[in-house]
């Protein structure tokens, strides 16, 4: 069994995937074809922004947004506590703080609770510039940008939305990548939406910001490649992923993001009375990144996660240690309380999930979780 069957659906979308491939070969154009640019106009247009650039990775799309927002040394940033490394190595490596902020225990993404008291105590020190909010959609669930909105417009802080998890997700039809001041993706294999190496994208309607991550994509390049007018990145997305990514863009459109939701809610269905399923808020729509399960405890987990290996299921477990006792920011000022993520790390357990499964797999795996 795979957690995520990356090779059930290549077979299932084999043929357009080699037609677009070799189309790719046939025309040699492997940096910057003609299907960069369609791709990046169908993602912009999917999401409802005016701007996307593709660019090597979800990282790199992250470091593009913070060089645009000018973020830098003395800046702090308002990053969730319980996620992947990199939405914080990233304002680390700009030299700006990060502010470690707590996530709401039943979402999992950022509580905007902690992080007006985050804000207020940064603020009240004195000590640093608060300068942005990256929120991140965690396992496929937009962040409650409602909410983090009105902070930020209070604070006069910006926001970058981390939809590296979350594409195709959306609050009240408004789908995310669209939700910051810049948001950004990333097309590693096992996102919602995969490309076969590492890709990633950046959305904003702001035109300068546009203008600006375009020169600092391709070495701070000005009128044209060798007029290069600031330090920047390599950092593109080559042809032959944004030719894959075309193809698997459409099938995720048709019928991928219903499958998930569809095994999601068959999940919730069977193991809701046993387990503390995933809350989906009324007018949110996930793309189910991952199924995460909140266990009793650390030892529960370990138990469960013996069990199901032993029967030939694999599990994840997003994420063991939360940002702030990670080794890389040990002894990093805390603000405020981040107990909701210190409990997540010890009693989380993710079951496969993607748009490939079907009720024989979903009833071997809920038959052993029960």
């Amino acid at each position: 069994m795979q957690f995520i069957d990356l090779k059930r659906q290549y077979e299932v979308l084999k043929d357009e995937i080699d037609a677009s491939v070799a189309d790719v070969l046939n025309d040699a154009h492997y940096i910057g074809g003609k299907e960069v640019g369609e791709l990046s106009a169908d993602l912009a247009k999917y999401a409802g922004v005016k701007h996307c650039l593709t660019c090597a990775n979800g990282t790199d799309a992250l470091t593009l947004a913070l060089r645009c927002l000018d973020v830098k040394e003395g800046d702090a940033v308002f990053v969730p506590d319980f996620t992947f490394f990199a939405t914080a190595e990233v304002v680390a490596l700009e030299k700006a703080t990060n502010v470690f902020v707590d996530v709401n225990e039943r979402t999992f993404n950022m509580s905007p609770e902690s992080l007006e008291e985050a804000v207020k105590t940064v603020i009240k020190e004195g000590k640093l510039n608060p300068k942005a909010i990256i929120a991140v959609d965690l396992f496929g669930q937009p962040a409650d940008f409602i909410s983090i909105r009105k902070i930020a417009d209070k604070y006069n802080l910006k926001v970058i939305e981390d939809g590296a998890q979350g594409f195709g997700g959306s609050i009240n039809g408004k789908r995310a990548c669209s939700f910051g001041d810049i948001s950004t993706t990333s097309f590693f294999p096992a996102k919602p939406l995969g490309c076969y190496g590492d890709g990633g994208a950046v959305f904003t309607d702001n035109d300068e910001y546009f203008a600006l991550m375009q020169s600092l994509a391709v070495h701070g390049k000005g009128a044209d490649k060798y007029d290069n007018v600031r330090i920047g990145y390599n950092s593109r997305l080559d042809t032959i992923q944004a030719a894959i990514l075309k193809v698997k863009l459409k099938a995720f459109v048709e019928y991928e993001l219903d499958k998930r939701n569809e095994f999601a809610k068959y999940y919730t269905e069977k193991l809701k009375e046993k387990y503390l399923t995933p809350v989906v808020p009324e007018t949110f729509l996930s793309s189910w990144a991952q199924y995460t399960l909140i266990l009793n405890s650390n030892e529960e987990r370990q138990r469960i996660q013996s069990l199901m290996k032993d029967r030939g299921i694999p599990t994840m477990v997003y994420y063991p240690i939360p940002m702030h006792m990670e080794t890389a920011f040990k002894g990093l000022k805390l603000y405020v309380s981040l107990l909701n993520s210190e409990k997540l790390s010890k009693t989380v357990m993710s079951i496969p999930m993607h748009p490939y499964l079907n009720k024989e797999i979903q009833n071997e795996i809920i038959g052993v979780l029960m």
